[in-house]
């Protein structure tokens, strides 16, 4: 089970300055990771970042294949915080900004705020930074990726070029991720993230909104080569199945026992509704398996990844998007269903402001220009 991923290798902060960094520093100066925000809350966060040790050589005869990097991971807990105060750190303290950055904690009472959202940020990376230069602008309070954040979760380049892309950004921002198909379950994933419960599917609250991330990919199986192709549906249908059932049990516990939430966002990778025709079957089987229970419990949006393209559908007073325009390729729009309100094929992201009364969720896409502006009334 991914559940459980004691293998992380993690240091406190103070074990790290006076004994095994201290000989790696200049090693670490010139190839590092980070530092970057994680687990933020009113009063407490997590500071990740990963040292690079060396590097494994692959060789088929006498020919060198690929170098894969080593990194050691590192995180430094910090407690104790005044809730919306904004605070400066340096994990090295060592005369330079390599470890330097700052954050804001969350309020601990309702307040507006404003958070990102993006997706499929897996590929064409000119695409992936020119939007994340756009979300440092629009300075979020955090930032939540939709999944498939790169095109192989067992590929070390693949994080590399994502951290890369990313530094300026999560230095001074929360990054929260959901697993996509393309994270391939990987320990890199569950190493250079710390998240929240059991990492795969957890909960967070920023002052009267709660925030649920699903992970709708479950166990990483390859398909058998032995299974018939009249048996393959049946084989992906059922193989995960107790393991959703136990995340279902968990989201409906979670919905109860949060039912005073003003704001409920929920986060899973592939989309509710799809308007790809290949995946809308995909798509119906999801919606049948959960059933009602975004539209049961006031869910005020759903937002997910995995199609490339924009999408905002209603059903049931929810409202359901796809925004998955991060950097992958886009996807044709050929199966516009009955509850699309709307649609483009664009790369863009979305900027959500949280108030006292609404919610404001804008759909901006690569060049700046506003796709759609969805308001939203605070649950009663």
């Amino acid at each position: 089970m991914k559940i459980a991923r004691l293998s992380k290798i993690t240091f406190l902060f103070i074990i790290i300055l006076s004994g095994t960094f201290s000989g790696n520093k200049l090693l670490a100066q010139q190839k590092m990771i980070g530092p970057y925000l994680q687990k933020m809350s009113h009063d407490e966060v997590t500071i990740s970042w990963s040292t690079y040790e060396g590097v494994t050589e692959i060789k088929n005869s006498d020919k060198v294949i690929q170098d894969v990097s080593q990194y050691q991971q590192h995180q430094s807990i910090i407690t104790g915080l005044e809730p919306n105060t904004t605070y400066t750190y340096d994990v090295f303290k060592d005369g330079t900004d390599i470890g330097k950055g700052s954050f804001t904690t969350f309020p601990e009472e309702p307040k507006p705020f404003t958070f990102v959202t993006l997706g499929d940020t897996r590929s064409r990376h000119d695409v992936h930074q020119k939007i994340v230069n756009r979300i440092i602008k629009e300075d979020p309070l955090f930032v939540v990726n939709t999944g498939d954040l790169v095109g192989r979760g067992n590929s070390i380049p693949d994080w590399e070029h994502f951290f890369d892309i990313n530094d300026r950004l999560i230095r001074h921002t929360p990054y929260y991720t959901v697993l996509g198909n393309h994270e391939q379950n990987s320990d890199n994933y569950f190493n250079f993230f710390s998240l929240p419960g059991n990492e795969s599917y957890y909960f967070f609250t920023v002052g009267d909104a709660l925030f649920i991330v699903l992970d709708m990919d479950g166990e990483d199986i390859n398909t058998p080569a032995y299974l018939k192709d009249e048996n393959e549906d049946e084989f992906w249908q059922n193989i995960s199945r107790d393991y959703f059932e136990k995340e279902k049990k968990w989201l409906e516990n979670v919905l109860n026992l949060n039912k005073d939430a003003g704001y409920i966002f929920v986060f899973f990778h592939p989309t509710y509704y799809s308007i790809k025709k290949s995946r809308v079957a995909e798509a119906e089987m999801r919606r049948e398996f959960w059933g009602d229970i975004f539209e049961r419990h006031h869910v005020t949006a759903v937002l997910n990844g995995h199609d490339h393209y924009y999408h905002h559908a209603k059903h049931g007073g929810t409202d359901y998007i796809v925004t998955a325009g991060g950097g992958a390729p886009l996807y044709d729009t050929d199966a516009i269903q009955p509850e699309t309100v709307k649609y483009k094929k664009i790369e863009h992201y979305m900027r959500i402001d949280v108030k006292k009364k609404h919610a404001i969720l804008k759909a901006i896409d690569i060049n700046g220009q506003l796709i759609e502006e969805i308001k939203v009334k605070k649950r009663k």
